[in-house]
């Protein structure tokens, strides 16, 4: 068997270095980074105004009850009231929206970022926490290095590439780890339990309480979440067309989820965009954005993605 020359074996590392770079730092489109920022800015407010509004009510209530995250004690977060649950709530809100004229960006996805970072703490210390929440903190984090990205023409750029490819991390160990608490917790065993037949019996629909008569389906189920759980960092390895039917299925699991049992995953759920081809919505988004500019007599017409 012939061995490497020194200078083989360093030409070796370098190719396995740069494969290993472009993976982690594909030269992606800024325009995906800009429609992505949209979803992102556009989801925020809808979240802490409708979707996850528990924090305020629970923490006004009873401060006492408030047992901090991990996060929380190393950073020693304030006990909150409802003064600091509020600022959170409303300042994530208007700052997001404020991040869609295009101006400061950083600092105001920072601001975002840590408004509504500190929400969720809030929300998540009286003894519940939702796995659901993971890659979209990710990608508020990440979205504002980026820097300058607009919904036409700006070219591709490394860092929007690691910004997605972060995203994606996370969405892949949500799942993942998904699975691994189960096994963790529950044992292999997990995949026979009446963990469905719980919530089907709890939160049922007309499309999913006949399996409670059919119990063999509920333990097809679990088998079936289980497997694809633990096998979704395939999708970070294939090719396109693979990749957008890996996403689809994805996203037929969790409306799935949400016929049969009314829950869904929402924010992780719009984090599956980060695996898209965002950038073909972008001249519609931009052309949208310049008529809703026009309609409430914004002056400019810089688009609402524009970020630097």
């Amino acid at each position: 068997m012939a061995t490497l020359t020194p200078q083989q074996t360093r030409a070796a590392r370098r190719t396995w270095g740069d494969r290993a770079r472009n993976w982690l730092l594909p030269a992606v489109a800024l325009e995906r980074v800009a429609v992505l920022r949209v979803l992102v800015y556009l989801f925020v407010p809808l979240d802490v105004l409708l979707l996850h509004t528990i924090g305020d009510t629970r923490s006004a209530a009873n401060a006492e009850l408030y047992s901090p995250l991990l996060i929380g004690r190393l950073l020693h977060l304030p006990v909150p009231n409802e003064t600091l649950v509020l600022v959170c709530k409303w300042g994530s809100a208007l700052l997001a929206l404020a991040a869609l004229s295009g101006r400061a960006p950083r600092v105001l996805g920072v601001g975002v970022l840590l408004l509504w970072a500190e929400y969720q703490v809030v929300a998540f210390s009286y003894g519940k926490v939702d796995h659901d929440r993971f890659a979209f903190l990710v990608a508020l984090a990440v979205l504002p290095t980026v820097g300058r990205a607009r919904l036409r023409g700006c070219g591709s750029s490394e860092a929007a590439g690691w910004a997605l490819r972060s995203v994606q991390l996370a969405v892949v160990a949500t799942y993942f780890y998904a699975a691994w608490a189960k096994v963790r917790f529950g044992g292999w065993e997990w995949v026979n339990s009446a963990t469905l037949a719980r919530a089907v019996d709890r939160r049922g629909t007309v499309l999913s309480e006949w399996m409670l008569d059919v119990p063999w389906t509920l333990h097809v189920g679990q088998w079936v979440i289980v497997a694809f759980e633990l096998l979704a960092p395939v999708v970070l390895f294939v090719n396109e067309r693979w990749r957008l039917r890996i996403v689809a299925f994805f996203l037929a699991f969790h409306l799935a989820t949400y016929a049969g049992t009314t829950i869904f995953f929402w924010p992780h759920t719009l984090c599956l965009a980060a695996f898209l081809p965002l950038e073909r919505l972008a001249p519609r988004l931009a052309v949208a954005a310049e008529r809703a500019r026009e309609r409430l007599g914004l002056p400019g017409t810089r688009s609402p993605a524009r970020t630097s």
